[in-house]
């Protein structure tokens, strides 16, 4: 049973999860890597069950990611305790995945406006909306910004409103790729900024449009948010760019097809914990989104 677990051996294999080797969390935790080892091995005994693959960076199996969401629920748990008692430190960390284009947007300014005296350090992780979910399933975040609406297990989801995107490009651009014939026959063909492997906006957006499911494209990829709308804004190609970077950009882009945007449902999902300050942080986004999002 939980209960019954050391919780030394569980902070230690929080740590190595946080740190990603077992140096780093040996010095975190003021012992030596042999000690870390060795409690990890002892937890692993415990259980009966492997918890980690100790490759570089290490891993964790599913038996270990059940364990590290107790640990970081426990973590958590115990930060607010203290904070509430006057016994520990002021600040308490909440691990947070965010995708890109909501950092670059609207996400940042409602953390900055939470106010001090909640003492909150956050720890975010960018990743694609499609795939934040995961990160909450593994015990890596406490709240994640997702498209997913099924909420994972032990957590809440709440949705949060539509980012628009639209379908950009530079009138430079325009005038060499596109002015030659209709969008759906010169589209395909031109080059085209995808923001990593895992996006996908620029195929969906071509395959509601052209009813095709294969093109020959020059790809860019570009893994920065407001780095992609550079290059679109600079030439290289065409890309879906957030509704509120495009406006920002002005004449300096063009609308492809202005009655086509593509609108990615957020949710915010985040683990059932009473933590007074991830409930803070919860509303706080709540308020933003309803603010910045359709």
């Amino acid at each position: 049973m939980m209960s019954d677990l050391p919780l030394d051996q569980v902070k230690t294999l929080l740590a190595v999860v946080d740190e990603q080797s077992f140096d780093a969390a040996a010095a975190r935790l003021h012992v030596t890597p042999s000690a870390v080892s060795q409690r990890v091995k002892a937890l692993e005994q415990r259980t009966g069950r492997v918890l980690l693959l100790r490759t570089k960076p290490v891993s964790l199996t599913p038996s270990g990611k059940v364990i590290v969401r107790f640990a970081r629920s426990l973590a958590q748990l115990e930060q607010d305790a203290l904070t509430e008692l006057g016994l520990g430190a002021a600040t308490r960390t909440l691990s947070i995945a965010v995708n890109a284009d909501s950092l670059a947007t609207w996400f940042l300014p409602v953390l900055a406006a939470l106010p001090e005296s909640l003492g909150i350090c956050f720890d975010l992780q960018r990743e694609d909306e499609g795939h934040t979910a995961e990160l909450l399933r593994e015990g890596l975040v406490m709240a994640a910004v997702t498209a997913s609406p099924q909420p994972v297990q032990g957590c809440t989801s709440h949705r949060l409103g539509r980012m628009r995107y639209r379908a950009m490009a530079s009138p430079a651009f325009v005038a060499r790729w596109l002015a030659a014939g209709p969008l759906p026959v010169q589209l395909p063909a031109a080059p085209v900024i995808v923001f990593d492997r895992k996006d996908e906006m620029q195929d969906r957006f071509l395959r509601a449009l052209t009813r095709r499911r294969s093109f020959t494209l020059v790809r860019h990829y570009i893994p920065a948010s407001e780095s992609f709308t550079d290059a679109v804004a600079a030439g290289l190609g065409w890309g879906m760019v957030p509704e509120a970077q495009a406006a920002a950009r002005g004449d300096a882009l063009v609308d492809l097809a202005p009655d086509r945007p593509i609108d990615v449902p957020l949710y915010w999902q985040q683990w059932k914990l009473d933590s007074p300050a991830l409930a803070a942080v919860a509303d706080a986004v709540a308020q933003g989104a309803k603010a910045a999002l359709r």
